[in-house]
């Protein structure tokens, strides 16, 4: 009676469906009963008087597990056609084969509610809309989360614990095997254990991955790979290299000698197809060193994975082609962000420019100076770093030269050795067969056939190779280098020495260079880092467009006036100047006698360039400065300075002085305070202006 409660007649006028699910392949393949009783529930529906054109079976998700209904296309179907109210009955054999999520269990009972949709298991039907049923529901479900959370939290406290031992199994990179005994040692075969060794001293020589691939393919090397599964388990096979297995090598710790488990962190809402992108941990759950046989120490795989980092580092850049020794390394030390390199005037200049928030945002230009002085600061630098271990370098180049090629030699002995093998096996099973069969013979002849084809394209392909390697340097190349390379401010400067060339051995030796401008200043600071983690600092005067830039101009000014007042003429200030290690701020590196008439007219002193008499202001008065004066001291512009006058901001007269004329200005401190304000934007009433 309490069915027939619940199952009316408008139940009966939809679809019954019936839901099939087994979490795993294995389950499916190995518990068959299970997938047999929830087939059976199609009997269930014809008992409470469906027809038989009128139950559904869904059973997409065989295999899937019910955790997530995101790669479940089998229960989203389900979900749909109970919204579209074609549904009158869900059947399953437990409610945990619906969801194992309690927001995929939810969402289905309101749905059903709304859509008056029943629910039965082997204990009874459901209405999602009584009160009774909807608690019962629920309590169902939350069980049927909690069950997974805790078979979960076993299965993985069983394997972190067998972990921690050392003893939980995993699948040995290339380059190892298991032995007899379960335990991981190096491949047996020779050739395998030199490639994988190649790829860790290609990139020590390199530093990059691509530098290690491009090397695997230029020279036609492959990547050895063990066959997982199939027919032929356990074979040795050759694969083309590529970006992602040489990456996974030089991550890989095992290679380290190093027992590693929870290296792969995945996110516990990501799905199925999700979890193969899932991000690699730098500090594995576990974690035991010197527990496998090692290709490298644990040192250099450290060092490996700091280079990896560095690689893509924001301070290292890519070179554009350009000639600028130092760009995409220069890091502008007031922002943080990396410096421009510009080529003014069609590529006759270079300059070093922060111009990033100013192309991107339109704000002003954060700070920029000339490319050739830094460029020879840096220059220098290297070049001093590398003298002592010029020659050393030289000649360890050249060993290093002979190695590469000795192991290039001894993997093309192991290729041929191997396509030798082929065809004597091949010959052997040719050979062992009965001539009457005749099929098992053609097939062996074919394969024959293809080994001997194999090997001799292979010959073919050593004999290139040893036409186009390039002979040992002889004894009097090698000290014809060695003289070489004791002068290396010469090779350097050769013209034969490209700048790519140069750039390459900037990126070597230095990882970035902080500059920072003082103050709009001549002076910079320069904080060279250094590959290994060096950091020196120096300092550096850049040519600017104005004197009042200069951090010493107002005693440069008075230097000027005193030798002037001690009746030195212009040429001898200029020399007394140079002498004294004062310069101007362009990128003239002495003063001349102009450059001193110029500077001796700024502060008030006129001189005929000609006749070499000097006429003093006398009809100054106290408080007057000339616009040169004034600008100085205030740091502004020129023609700041004029438009004030003309437009009677400040109190001025214009006194001759031979054939010129000069403003003379009237500031007290009260005006100095006043014209300060101005300068910093600030509103201030006009004052009245004598001529």
């Amino acid at each position: 009676m309490f069915l027939s409660e619940k199952v009316q007649g408008h139940h009966r006028d939809r679809l019954a469906i019936v839901y099939v699910r087994q979490s795993t392949l294995r389950q499916l393949e190995h518990h068959q009963e299970s997938t047999r009783l929830q087939y059976a529930l199609v009997e269930r529906a014809l008992q409470l008087g469906w027809p038989r054109e009128r139950v559904k079976v869904i059973d997409d998700d065989l295999g899937r597990s019910g955790s997530s209904a995101a790669d479940r296309p089998g229960f989203q179907r389900l979900v749909a056609e109970v919204g579209l109210g074609h549904v009158g009955l869900v059947l399953g054999i437990e409610m945990s084969r619906l969801a194992r999520s309690c927001r995929d269990w939810y969402q289905l009972l309101e749905i059903c509610a709304l859509s008056e949709t029943l629910l039965a298991d082997c204990d009874g039907v459901y209405d999602a809309g009584w009160y009774n049923d909807r608690m019962l529901l629920g309590l169902k479900g939350t069980l049927s989360e909690a069950e997974l959370h805790l078979l979960k939290a076993r299965m993985h406290e069983g394997r972190r614990a067998k972990a921690q031992r050392g003893d939980l199994f995993f699948t040995p990179p290339r380059g190892y095997v298991r032995g007899p005994g379960g335990e991981i040692v190096l491949d047996s075969d020779e050739r395998v254990r030199d490639v994988v060794q190649l790829v860790f001293d290609t990139f020590e020589r390199y530093g990059t991955i691509n530098g290690v691939l491009s090397y695997l393919v230029a020279h036609g090397l492959k990547l050895p790979h063990r066959v997982r599964s199939g027919a032929g388990k356990g074979e040795l096979a050759w694969h083309a290299p590529n970006r992602y297995t040489l990456t996974d090598m030089l991550r890989n710790p095992t290679y380290a000698g190093a027992y590693a488990y929870g290296r792969r962190k995945s996110r516990p809402s990501q799905s199925r197809s999700a979890q193969g992108s899932s991000r690699w941990s730098a500090e594995p759950d576990v974690l035991i060193k010197e527990r496998l046989p090692a290709y490298i120490s644990w040192d250099t795989y450290e060092r490996n994975q700091k280079q990896i980092v560095a690689n893509g580092s924001a301070h290292r850049g890519t070179p554009r082609g350009g000639p600028a020794l130092l760009a995409d390394l220069l890091t502008c030390g007031r922002c943080g962000r990396r410096m421009a390199a510009l080529y003014p005037n069609g590529g006759r200049f270079q300059r070093y420019a922060c111009s990033r928030a100013s192309v991107n945002y339109g704000a002003p230009l954060c700070q920029s100076l000339s490319g050739p002085r830094l460029n020879a600061l840096v220059a220098d630098l290297m070049l001093q770093t590398l003298a002592p271990a010029a020659l050393e370098a030289s000649l360890q180049a050249a060993e290093d030269l002979e190695l590469e090629r000795a192991t290039l030699h001894r993997q093309w002995r192991q290729r041929l050795e191997r396509a030798r093998y082929d065809v004597e096996r091949a010959q052997r099973q040719y050979d062992a067969a009965e001539p009457e069969n005749r099929l098992v013979v053609r097939s062996l002849e074919q394969r024959w056939e293809a080994t001997l084809a194999d090997e001799l394209r292979l010959q073919t392909e050593h004999r290139q190779f040893l036409a186009e390697q390039p002979l040992p340097p002889t004894p009097q190349e090698r000290a014809a280098i060695a003289q070489l390379a004791s002068d290396m401010p010469a090779i350097w400067t050769s013209v034969d020495t490209m700048p790519a060339d140069r750039q390459a051995i900037a990126r070597l030796m230095l990882e970035r260079i902080i500059v920072t401008v003082k103050d709009n200043s001549e002076a910079v600071a320069v904080e060279c880092h250094w590959a290994g983690g060096v950091q020196t600092h120096h300092e550096l005067r850049r040519p600017v467009a104005h004197l009042t830039q200069m951090s010493n101009h107002t005693a440069l000014l008075e230097r000027i006036g005193d030798l002037h007042a001690s009746g030195h003429k212009a040429p001898m200030i200029a020399e007394t100047l140079n002498a004294e290690g004062w310069m101007p701020p362009k990128r003239r590196a002495t003063f001349t006698a102009d450059m001193v008439r110029q500077l001796l007219h700024r502060i008030g002193i006129s001189i005929a360039p000609h006749r070499g008499w000097v006429t003093r202001l006398k009809q100054r008065e106290p408080g007057e400065l000339t616009i040169n004066e004034l600008v100085a001291r205030l740091g502004i512009p020129y023609s700041t300075i004029y438009t004030w006058i003309q437009r009677r901001v400040v109190t001025a007269r214009k006194v001759p002085v031979l054939s010129h004329s000069l403003w003379l200005i009237r500031v007290d401190e009260a005006e100095f305070s006043r014209l300060r304000q101005l300068r910093h934007g600030m509103t201030i009433p006009q004052p009245f202006c004598e001529s």
